[in-house]
């Protein structure tokens, strides 16, 4: 069956367009832009989706997701973590190595893809461990990973704290035209701490991460992609000296692409309150020059997309003393309303927030991804900026429940994901 959208605002940041229209969607691709929508209406072949004060884009893209599967699923599982980001608004999303086994050879990945075709409901792109086991070793079985259907490498939550090995990494990975996907933290000066080190640290007694922790790490992984010329990725930016290096190394010619995620551009590191274990993320949240500093480079094109880092995790987990619980929180179906905060607020365009939240983590990684061009892939998102919703966890499609903005009013609704022309989710 095709699908005729009318009537909605066309905001598609890859080719320049915003603009009230309609789009034909047939045998799963971008058809057209019927100027009329007359001779569509009475065809029973064809599905007429009404978009009149609503926004039609490409569908979103996460560059940085836990599905957990294998090994976790408890936590999450691919088709829940699909059924998540469908709910979220996004058709593509990339997921992360930290399963168990890790995903550090062909085998791994090869499983995560044959799941995610016969049971997840949007594109699945995996992410292979830069070293085995992610012990920051031995590197892992790139090549083969990247034949198998791997479009980056990362160590993700477990920093490759040897040089030497990262250096290598680089170098390998530009055989494949693949970029290193870095979590920037010197796990020396992190230490066994918690939160972010700070005066709310002190207050509630907890053993802080200093912002320096990261900024040494950047420092580190962008001096060894200017030494290699490879192509380096800066996962979860969240202190403003990241963004000052990675603002000078752009400007400098190395090859860095970086990304925030939206509880580190919304929250401060007051939200862990009476020590809420579902403001415990790794990196932490900041403080508000850093929360500032991370939209500034949002805003400036320092930092290149927003990914959600969605990190889920059950409830038993989560619901222990804050020393003791996890990192991580969900975010796949709460970053639009809180990405459009940034609207709201000024500090980003409609067009801007779109273009980081598609055509923007779609090119950091060469997934072919976020856009609406005619003849390609029909992955597109309808939502509507200005209808109000509450955030209820409990109505969640993740498996887990662990987010610090349960009970926020918000504006951001999704009324339709579609993904190769088949609707996957309508609110």
């Amino acid at each position: 069956m095709s699908i005729l959208i009318k009537g909605g605002r066309i905001i598609d940041p890859s080719q320049g367009i915003d603009g009230k229209g309609n789009v034909l969607i047939e045998n799963g691709k971008i058809k057209s832009y019927p100027k009329t929508t007359k001779k569509y209406e009475g065809d029973l072949d064809v599905k007429v989706i009404d978009a009149k004060g609503k926004i039609v884009s490409p569908g979103l893209v996460d560059i940085h997701v836990h599905l957990r599967e294998p090994g976790f699923e408890h936590k999450e599982t691919i088709r829940t973590g699909c059924e998540s980001a469908a709910a979220g608004g996004f058709t593509s999303i990339v997921c992360m190595p930290n399963t168990n086994p890790v995903n550090d050879n062909a085998s791994v990945t090869e499983y995560i893809l044959l799941k995610a075709r016969t049971e997840g409901i949007v594109n699945v792109f995996p992410i292979g461990a830069i070293t085995k086991g992610e012990l920051g070793e031995t590197l892992a079985q790139i090549g083969e990973m990247y034949e198998a259907g791997c479009v980056g490498v990362s160590d993700d939550g477990m920093p490759v704290m040897n040089s030497k090995v990262m250096r290598h990494a680089m170098e390998y990975v530009q055989a494949f035209d693949i970029p290193v996907l870095s979590h920037a933290e010197d796990k020396d000066l992190s230490g066994s701490g918690v939160m972010n080190e700070g005066e709310v640290s002190t207050q509630l007694g907890l053993t802080g991460i200093p912002c320096a922790s990261e900024d040494v790490m950047v420092s580190r992984d962008i001096t060894v992609a200017e030494l290699t010329g490879s192509r380096l990725h800066i996962c979860h930016v969240s202190t403003a000296g990241s963004v000052r290096l990675i603002r000078a190394a752009k400007k400098r010619g190395v090859k860095v692409t970086a990304e925030v995620t939206p509880h580190h551009f919304i929250l401060t590191d007051e939200a862990v309150g009476r020590y809420d274990t579902n403001a415990k993320m790794n990196p932490p949240l900041r403080g508000k020059k850093d929360r500032e500093a991370v939209i500034e480079g949002l805003k400036d094109g320092t930092l290149d997309a927003i990914a959600t880092d969605h990190a889920p995790h059950s409830e038993d987990e989560k619901k222990v003393e804050f020393d003791l619980a996890p990192f991580g929180i969900v975010g796949l179906e709460t970053a639009l309303p809180l990405s459009l905060k940034l609207v709201e607020d000024g500090a980003l365009t409609i067009n801007q927030m779109i273009s980081k939240l598609t055509n923007s983590p779609s090119d950091v990684l060469n997934l072919g991804k976020g856009t609406l061009k005619i003849g390609e892939n029909a992955d597109v998102v309808i939502f509507d900026p200005e209808q109000e919703i509450t955030i209820d966890r409990e109505s969640f499609h993740s498996k887990s429940k662990n987010s610090p903005f349960d009970g926020w009013k918000l504006k951001g609704k999704v009324n339709y994901t579609i993904v190769n022309g088949e609707i996957v989710y309508s609110g």
